[in-house]
């Protein structure tokens, strides 16, 4: 017989859940011989700060925003991040779909609603919400290969030929247009500089 849960049991559950994020790889880059690739929390929580500035900077209010940033990866804790090889063999939106489905089953109303209506409107991509967050996705990917490019591993730069033309935001465009001929790790270098 299964004891009854209370409600903030459930939500504990639920946070400890998103903590697996923080040991999951994104997969695509270990395809490339990257050994020490970033989390799936490491990505959403840089791709949650690229969709507050996109959102600012074309006037739209960030909440949404920020919640589909923060939470769409978030059943990649139950059926890991695929890369793109993967995705060919397996019905991997219908499982992601199944997975979030069952993760938030249990949270409360106000909770289970709110995420699931979110994530509805980021896969419909009809609202200026869901768009920002899908280009602060892109980006943040795209500036993780820039980087990762930086730091040595050539073939990251692969990762940045096909996805620029999924961008849809002027703000979104501009910045990658402007890292493409920026070197990123500039701003550290001039802090790093000893001065008397």
């Amino acid at each position: 017989m299964m004891k009854k849960m209370s409600k903030d049991t459930k939500l504990l559950q639920f946070v400890s859940e998103a903590g697996i994020l923080k040991r999951i790889s994104r997969s695509g880059w270990w395809v490339l011989g990257i050994k020490d690739a970033e989390t799936v929390a490491e990505h959403s929580f840089r791709c949650a700060v690229i969709g507050y500035i996109i959102a600012r900077m074309e006037g739209v209010p960030p909440y949404e925003v920020l919640l589909m940033c923060l939470f769409n990866d978030i059943h990649e804790a139950r059926i890991n991040d695929l890369h793109k090889m993967a995705q060919r063999y397996i019905r991997y939106e219908k499982a992601e779909d199944e997975a979030f489905k069952e993760q938030i089953s249990s949270l409360p109303g106000v909770v289970k609603t709110e995420l699931s209506a979110t994530r509805s409107e980021y896969k419909k991509q009809r609202t200026r919400s869901s768009i920002i967050a899908r280009d602060a996705d892109i980006l943040e990917c795209l500036i993780q290969a820039k980087e990762y490019h930086e730091y040595g591993f050539k073939e990251a730069s692969k990762f940045t030929k096909k996805a620029p033309g999924f961008l849809k935001t002027k703000t979104a465009k501009r910045l990658w247009s402007r890292a493409k001929t920026t070197s990123l790790n500039e701003w550290w270098e001039e802090l790093s500089e000893f001065k008397r």
